[in-house]
Formats: C-alpha cells, structure tokens, sequence
C-alpha cells in the first residue's frame, strides 16, 4: 500500500520539522508525495526532500513525486536539485 503525503503550499523553516516527522511516518513505505499545492520551496525542505529521496532508495522503496506543480519544479531546479530525481521517482506534471 502506497502512503500519499500532500506537500503543503509552502515549505519554508517552519515546514521543515513537521514534514520530517510526516516523512519519519512513513518510512518503510511506497510513499508518494502530492507536489500539486507547492508554491514556495525553501532550502531547508529541500535538503528534508533529497534527504527521504535517500533514505528510501537504501530502504529499497519507492518514493515518488505526483502532480508537480510547476513552482516546485522551477525552484527544485533553481537550487541546483537534479530535475531528474523528480523525472525517476515521479511525474513533473
């Protein structure tokens, strides 16, 4: 069973600490991640996001990013994040 976590619309400092925790939820887990609201993508999150990316790939499990929003996207790439962990764990839109 795949667990669904929608991203709020914007993961700044303060989303850090409850998405890690929303994240630390379902570890061990297919999980998929809901990108559709996203706004506004801090640096912080970032690292939370590449971070679980890791963290499920050595747990053998899927995490996936569906319904990216194009704001998500331009500022995943804006911080130097590889476009293609959203392309191989998901969809870009």
């Amino acid at each position: 069973m795949t667990a669904l976590l929608a991203l709020p619309a914007v993961l700044d400092l303060r989303a850090a600490e409850p998405l890690k925790a929303q994240l630390l939820a379902v570890r061990g887990q297919e999980t998929a991640l809901d990108a559709s609201a996203v706004e506004r993508l801090g640096g912080l999150c970032l690292q939370v996001l590449l971070s679980a990316l890791q963290t499920w790939r050595a747990d053998g499990q899927a995490l996936t990013f569906v319904n990216v929003s194009e704001a998500f996207a331009s500022q995943w790439g804006a911080f130097g994040a590889s476009a293609s962990d959203l392309a191989a764990q998901g969809q870009l839109a």
